[in-house]
């Protein structure tokens, strides 16, 4: 099974990370893209993360749906650092023989990815202030169906 796992500053490409599932020839490729919401006068995102602690979390994430669903490639991709409204932020594509596979395979990954793997969030609003996002309990509710 292909698995890739990053965490990056780069802007990555939903048609490209699409392609490479679908060479892998299976019948089913599902994918989630997540952007920078601009509502409320957000300026900016800061995402700050544990080099390591997060890349062995994301990748443990990845290894858990390739263990519930037959899964031939999982890419799984998120970014750090600032962010603006609009950007792309994370990507999660799977490939499977089956389209169910796929689809509850990517539903997991953002979901377990959202709500476990270490990131961090400050928003910036257009007046100057800022916070930082507090965990969500919806989040934790989406996680825990699987």
């Amino acid at each position: 099974m292909m698995r890739d796992v990053r965490i990056q500053t780069e802007r990555f490409d939903p048609g490209e990370e699409l392609a490479r599932l679908e060479a892998l020839g299976g019948g089913a490729v599902a994918s989630f893209t997540g952007i920078v919401r601009g509502e409320g006068g957000l300026a900016s995102l800061r995402l700050e993360h544990y080099p390591g602690m997060a890349e062995r979390a994301m990748t443990a994430i990845a290894d858990e749906a390739a263990t519930r669903w037959p899964l031939l490639g999982v890419v799984l991709v998120h970014r750090h650092g600032l962010l603006v409204p609009n950007e792309r932020i994370v990507f999660v594509g799977t490939a499977s023989r089956h389209r169910a596979a796929a689809l509850e395979a990517c539903a997991f990954l953002i979901d377990w990815a959202k709500a476990k793997a270490p990131f961090w969030k400050q928003e910036t609003f257009e007046d100057g202030t800022s916070r930082w996002v507090e965990a969500r309990e919806t989040d934790d509710e989406a996680a825990a169906r699987w």
